[in-house]
């Protein structure tokens, strides 16, 4: 990787403007005088909306394993520290501490990948709907679009590049805006390879306003544990505590990331270590290789032709009534007679999720073992549960243990949350809605484990220390008909947080309002949940979200104290509800460190 002089762009910079002014007008997203916006419809103005047609379940079948991307061996041109903006790619800053990890050693010369963002005219959701087009992305040289993309095994201590081109048609019909800027959710990523939503870029895209244009952006991962800097003495690489291990990648475009997201414009990154090692022969020996699962959950709504939804001006969004998995509407996945990790993800943009294990009579549940949320693994499991609840962008990685089952049975993965509106979940209720049939129709070895101790937390800082940390207030809210943080709306231009590099800050994440829920994202570094309380009341914090977590679900009249730290990189990131059209309608700042 070559460093040559550039131009380095300014962070004020990334923008088009005249898509920024129309995305602004579309939606209010402006920190500027605020608009008086037509006020939120009671539920009798509302015309509901109507049901997707029917669908033939059990039709389509997902593959018994997942393949993950190889690497290439070039890119042409190759990458550079500088953006390469003569050989095609937009504007962006220098990858930062590129010589000093990659060229040093520490996280190894990185290998190189290539994601191309494009149309498939022909993506079948499910046999009963005509096939149609969606946007997915194709992995190296592949020139057909899958929806999830490719999967990524990464490992820590290896830095990678991803070149990411942007082939989507530029006058394509429908909801969507042909521009990209993916986020690799919730990698401890430098700013610049983050996706930060103003960094959109598209080829197609002219005029004297728009400094990136580009058909590709060169994102630099080099994935080290967060606490590089503090932990220099005793680790190459930072803090293994600190590891990730379940993620996925998604567009992040400025006011369109609802409708892009939704069009297919996401997929899985999974990345190993000595502990969580991806083999079943060494660390904790977790069931991998075609064992380890990914599932990407999207609630989506089609037309009466059967044909995908979606209205991207409406601030109150659109529930899906038909679920993928894995982009297939009630598909099956054949199992063998053993253990699964199955790395659960909800993709959005809105639905929530609460999954149970159940027998096709949809009277009997089975229990699992929970291994890990959001992308990181518990330091214990927590065995024979039956439910997980999982809002937009969470995950939750379970082991499902099929040898528990003759050959031939029929199992389901059942959604039981209520839900009817955009706005929040309501109790789940049987029977539920049956997403996945498994079918147990071989026999297979088996040597993988669940021990009874998985990755150690590092400890919390003691009360004395914590009291004397800085305390930042943020409140999520319906202001002016859209949604804000503290009254404000979205303005990539302006950070309205700025932390010093090293420190450790509490943030208090409020919900005033008791009709909504919001799932909420703090980029770059995870956090712990140090309280919550409703109305001022004390509430336990579940066992599944008392590890490490980068989304927080912020319930009705509900406040939540999250102790986050700030390490190992500058520059811009966000916070944002991860309910894709509260983010695309202003619910989000930018925060820098600095």
């Amino acid at each position: 990787m070559r460093k040559e002089s550039t131009r380095r762009l300014p962070a004020t910079s990334d923008i088009d403007g005249k898509r920024r002014s129309f995305l602004k007008a579309s939606v209010a997203a402006t920190a500027a005088a605020p608009l008086v916006l037509t006020p939120r419809k009671s539920e009798a103005q509302v015309a509901p909306l109507l049901p997707s047609p029917a669908t033939t379940p059990w039709a389509e079948e997902l593959p018994t394993a997942i393949t993950p991307l190889s690497a290439l061996d070039a890119l042409d041109p190759m990458p550079m520290t500088s953006a390469n903006t003569g050989g095609g790619e937009c504007g962006r800053a220098d990858h930062q501490r590129y010589d000093e990890l990659c060229v040093a050693g520490k996280a190894g010369r990185p290998l190189l990948y290539q994601l191309t963002a494009k149309e498939n005219p022909n993506w079948v959701f499910n046999p009963a709907y005509p096939p149609q087009a969606i946007w997915g992305y194709a992995g190296n040289m592949d020139t057909v679009a899958t929806t999830p993309g490719p999967t990524f095994h990464a490992r820590y201590g290896q830095s990678v590049i991803v070149r990411i081109r942007n082939e989507l048609p530029a006058n394509h019909t429908g909801f969507g805006s042909p521009e990209i800027s993916t986020h690799l959710h919730n990698m401890h990523t430098p700013s610049e390879s983050d996706g930060f939503a103003g960094d959109f870029y598209s080829a197609t895209l002219k005029g004297p306003t728009l400094t990136r244009a580009g058909s590709f952006n060169d994102h630099f991962y080099p994935n080290l544990y967060a606490g590089l800097d503090e932990f220099s003495a005793t680790s190459a690489i930072g803090d293994s505590r600190e590891a990730l291990g379940t993620l996925f990648y998604h567009d992040h475009s400025e006011g369109v990331t609802a409708p892009n997201v939704l069009k297919g414009l996401m997929g899985r990154y999974m990345i190993f270590d000595d502990l969580d090692s991806g083999s079943e022969d060494s660390g904790l020996k977790l069931p991998s290789g075609a064992y380890d699962y990914p599932l990407s959950f999207s609630d989506k709504r089609f037309d009466a032709n059967g044909r995908l939804f979606f209205d991207e001006l409406n601030p109150e969004g659109v529930l899906g009534d038909k679920i993928t998995v894995n982009g297939k509407i009630e598909p099956v996945l054949r199992v063998a007679r053993r253990k699964y990790r199955f790395r659960l993800l909800n993709g959005g943009p809105t639905r929530f999720y609460e999954f149970y294990l159940q027998h096709k009579n949809r009277t009997t549940s089975y229990g699992y073992t929970i291994i890990a949320n959001d992308g990181n693994l518990l330091p214990a499991p927590l065995a024979n549960q039956f439910r997980v609840r999982i809002g937009p962008a969470e995950r939750a990685d379970i082991v499902i243990n099929f040898a528990n089952f003759p050959l031939g049975t029929e199992l389901f993965l059942v959604n039981q949350l209520v839900q009817t509106e955009t706005r929040q979940p309501r109790d789940a209720q049987a029977p539920g809605t049956q997403l996945l049939k498994f079918i147990v129709d071989r026999e297979a070895p088996d040597t993988s484990l669940v021990p009874a101790l998985l990755r150690p937390l590092r400890d919390l800082p003691s009360a004395a220390e914590l009291a004397a940390l800085p305390v930042r207030r943020f409140v999520f809210s319906r202001t002016n008909g859209n949604w804000a943080v503290n009254g404000q709306f979205f303005n990539s231009l302006l950070p309205r947080v700025s932390v010093p590099k090293g420190n450790a800050e509490i943030w208090e994440l409020v919900n005033p309002d008791n009709g909504w829920q919001h799932p909420i994202h703090i980029h770059f570094e995870e956090g712990r949940i140090l309280s919550k309380t409703v109305n001022g009341v004390n509430v336990a914090i579940p066992p599944n979200e008392r590890g490490r977590k980068d989304v927080y679900i912020l319930g009705p009249a509900q406040t939540i104290r999250v102790f986050l730290r700030f390490r190992d990189f500058y520059g811009k990131y966000m916070m944002h509800c991860h309910n894709l059209t509260h983010e695309d309608h202003a619910m989000m700042l930018r925060w820098d460190i600095v």
